[in-house]
């Protein structure tokens, strides 16, 4: 019935789809497995795609070749860049995104692509052969043999859905969870935790009174995330912000004695980044409200996603609560928020590839990992994916580097620090952020997807024209030079120092309180000449020109931290041979099992002088 395949991809979430979507845009022959090919792409939570660090990631994705960027560009309803206010490191990229547009566009990307088939069915095991997956068991009893496989089940290993007291399997509300496979594994000498995460109350956006709210507008220029000619919103959805207040707490912490989160039900370790409501105001009981954001889940549908409010308190204490938030007193709730507990594999046990240490040719991608976020899931499977394909073709590994994308940040974290709690991305995370901006993804990245056969000619001919109109523009800044006389009044008037001499539009660039229509303004001329420039291009100069001496520093210190990075580490290295190590370190050498001194630095629980003790021992 079923042919050998390259790469079968167990679940259909965003690790899935991109994971899919990539082996089968290198050539690999691809099976996606799903319980249910109505749920392709679902966003089980917010509706939207990036934000914060998230919006870089999806620049990443895109500029390898991957496609959620593109999707979100075709069916977003709003755009912001957030963080305008601070430097063009922070800058980040967000869109509300239409939950069923979204869905559907996916799942036309992947019926168009030739290599992918489809089999909708609920996988219970790996077939495995001399410590190597050769396939999948499914519910049905059918074996179907691969060369590969990427696990990117989401919350549905062992789910457990809590409403109050009330609980019962599932993966998502509405759908059954999926067993068999942790159990397994762990007979196979896999070690696995649990976690959970939630998601808010849905109501009927009819009943809500928006005059109560602030609105919260989309960008007056809407912009978006791909790097391709995608379209641009000419109309944009407002979302909206309101508050909870004491009467709100006071109503939510009648239903603390059900709750299963302070009652013990729940053990799984939930995100501290993003608590349930009931967890807010009783860590920060002095605080008397919480911001809550109100977004409308599409264009053609009067859902609404009530953004703030994440609970598993019981249904009636949840509409009860939400009936005394502002605008919201005749609210009609559609169905009630709820927490999830599921299970999830260290990622410590992972290959910087996304591949297991314990079994070749198996990959795991997404909240598996333990991490949360549709960005997040969706750029492993990209990397699962791009790895699982070469692997099969007899290719080198694909990785990127903490210097080179946020992505080559989280999977470094998650191999060589493992989480407790569900991995999410912050700017924090990343040392050399203001190399890593959303600006210049493709810069960073387009070359490398085009080389792995990923991004295509379009892509690659794109940004080497980008970079050349960047650098032509720098180079016409540095040459093109005004007098005192002809500028001074302008200075004056918009803050900022005369000059005494001739001065270069270069260096009047980088004063803080100048940007580059200030400079065409100055000197009309040039205003003409660079209106021949591309927008994108225009925007990299000025960040290089103004950021330079910040860039510079972080290139010297990628410099100097990729002499660690390349002092390699032989395979099946012996740790127990280096008596000097520490007990703690050599234990999590031993069982990282790091490719190179820069990768083992980064372990949690190996110190520097377990790292000079191995240093001195290799020679180094």
């Amino acid at each position: 019935m079923f042919p050998e395949y390259d790469v079968i991809v167990v679940g259909a979430g965003h690790a899935g789809c991109e994971a899919a979507a990539a082996a089968a845009n290198m050539g690999s022959k691809v099976l996606l497995i799903t319980m249910n090919m109505h749920t392709i792409a679902q966003m089980s939570c917010n509706p939207a795609m990036g934000g914060v660090a998230k919006g870089q990631i999806v620049r990443e994705v895109d500029a390898l070749g991957g496609q959620s960027g593109i999707v979100s560009d075709r069916t977003m309803i709003q755009f912001r860049m957030l963080n305008l206010s601070k430097g063009p490191a922070m800058w980040s990229p967000r869109c509300q995104s239409d939950r069923m547009l979204f869905a559907q566009e996916w799942r036309q990307i992947l019926e168009d692509t030739p290599n992918v088939d489809f089999w909708q069915d609920t996988v219970k095991e790996v077939l495995v052969k001399d410590r190597r997956v050769v396939g999948v068991k499914t519910s049905l009893g059918i074996e179907i043999k691969s060369r590969s496989v990427v696990l990117t089940n989401g919350t549905f290993l062992n789910g457990l859905i809590h409403i109050g007291e009330k609980n019962f399997g599932g993966g998502r509300t509405g759908e059954k969870a999926a067993t068999g496979i942790t159990e397994q594994l762990k007979e196979l000498g896999f070690e696995s935790g649990r976690m959970k995460t939630g998601t808010p109350p849905r109501v009927d956006g009819r009943s809500l009174d928006y005059s109560k709210m602030e609105e919260q507008p989309g960008d007056e220029i809407a912009g978006g995330f791909s790097y391709k000619e995608t379209r641009r919103l000419t109309k944009q959805r407002s979302c909206w912000i309101t508050y909870t207040n004491e009467e709100v707490h006071e109503v939510l912490r009648t239903g603390f004695d059900k709750s299963p989160m302070f009652s013990g039900r729940i053990k799984g370790l939930g995100p501290r980044y993003c608590p349930s409501v009931e967890d807010k105001i009783n860590r920060f009981a002095d605080k008397d409200r919480h911001q809550i954001f109100v977004e409308p889940e599409g264009w053609n549908t009067v859902e609404v996603y009530v953004n703030g409010f994440s609970t598993s308190l019981p249904e009636d204490v949840q509409y009860e609560a939400l009936r005394k938030i502002p605008g919201f007193e005749n609210v009609r709730m559609f169905r009630p928020g709820y927490a999830i507990e599921y299970d999830f594999f260290p990622p410590t046990q992972l290959k910087l590839t996304l591949e297991t240490q314990l079994l070749d040719n198996l990959y795991f991608a997404g909240q598996i990992n333990g991490t949360t976020g549709y960005e997040e899931a969706a750029c492993q499977g990209l990397i699962a994916g791009i790895n699982a394909h070469r692997k099969v073709n007899e290719e080198d590994a694909f990785i990127l580097k903490r210097s080179e994308a946020y992505i080559g940040v989280l999977i470094d974290d998650l191999i060589n620090k493992g989480t407790e709690e569900p991995y999410r991305m912050f700017t924090s995370r990343a040392e050399y952020r203001t190399l890593l901006r959303q600006d210049n993804a493709d810069i960073r990245l387009t070359e490398k997807g085009y080389s792995i056969g990923l991004a295509d000619e379009e892509r690659l001919a794109n940004v080497r024209e980008k970079v050349a109109q960047t650098d032509e523009l720098i180079q016409e800044l540095m040459q093109v030079k005004v007098q005192p006389e002809e500028v001074n009044q302008k200075l004056e008037e918009l803050g900022t120092a005369t000059i005494r001499e001739k001065t270069s539009l270069y260096q009047l660039l980088k004063r803080p309180q100048l940007d580059i229509f200030h400079i065409k303004s100055l000197h009309p001329q040039f205003a003409n000449w660079v209106s021949r420039f591309k927008s994108d291009a225009v925007e990299q100069a000025e960040i290089h020109i103004k950021y330079d001496s910040y860039i510079e520093k972080e290139r010297l210190m990628v410099e100097k931290m990729s002499r660690m990075e390349d002092l390699l580490i032989i395979e099946n290295f012996n740790y127990d041979n280096v008596g000097a190590l520490s007990f703690e370190g050599r234990e999590k050498l031993k069982r990282a099992r790091p490719h190179t001194i820069g990768q083992a630095s980064r372990i949690s629980g190996v110190s520097p002088s377990d790292i000079s003790v191995l240093m001195i021992y290799l020679g180094r």
